[in-house]
C-alpha cells in the first residue's frame, strides 16, 4: 500500500467567537497495542497544548474512562481543538502535526477536520504534505 496524504472539501468552521473548530483524530499504527496509542495520543495532545490554542477537550464519544474495555483507538485520539482565528495558530498547529508525523517511525495517521473539510496525513513524502498542508491551510485561512 502506497502512502499518502488526501484531502476532501467544504468550508470553515468559523464560530461567532471568533475561534476556530478542528476535529483531529490521531490514528495509531495498527502494529501498536493500546497503551502505546493512548500514549502518543498524550504526546501529541502535549504538543499542541504548547501551542497557543484556546482549548483542547476529547471529541464526543472521545476516550473512555479509565479501567474501560473496549477503547477503540481511533475514538482514543479525537480531539477538539478551539484555535483562534488571528496570529497564526492554525498554520502553527498543521507545522507541529507535520513535524510530530516526521519524527514518528511507526505508521501513525493524523486527520484533521474543518466543517467536513478533511485532510490525512500519513507517511507521505514530505513535498506530498507540504503541497497538501498548504493547500489547506490557504482555505481555511484566507491566505
Amino acid at each position: 500500500m502506497k502512502d499518502s496524504a488526501s484531502m476532501r472539501g467544504g468550508h470553515t468552521d468559523q464560530q461567532a467567537d471568533g475561534a476556530m473548530k478542528v476535529l483531529l483524530v490521531l490514528s495509531p499504527d495498527p502494529e501498536l497495542d493500546s497503551e502505546a496509542g493512548e500514549r502518543l495520543t498524550r504526546q501529541l495532545r502535549a504538543e499542541i497544548a504548547e501551542l497557543d490554542v484556546e482549548s483542547i477537550r476529547p471529541a464526543p464519544g472521545g476516550p473512555t474512562p479509565d479501567g474501560a474495555k473496549g477503547t477503540d483507538p481511533v475514538t482514543l485520539g479525537a480531539m477538539v481543538v478551539a484555535l483562534s482565528a488571528s496570529g497564526g495558530v492554525f498554520t502553527a498547529l498543521i507545522e507541529s502535526l507535520r513535524d510530530w508525523l516526521g519524527r514518528s517511525s511507526a505508521r501513525n495517521r493524523v486527520s484533521l477536520t474543518i466543517d467536513g473539510d478533511t485532510i490525512e496525513l500519513e507517511g507521505a513524502s514530505a513535498a506530498e504534505r507540504r503541497d497538501l498542508i498548504d493547500a489547506y491551510i490557504r482555505r481555511h485561512t484566507g491566505s
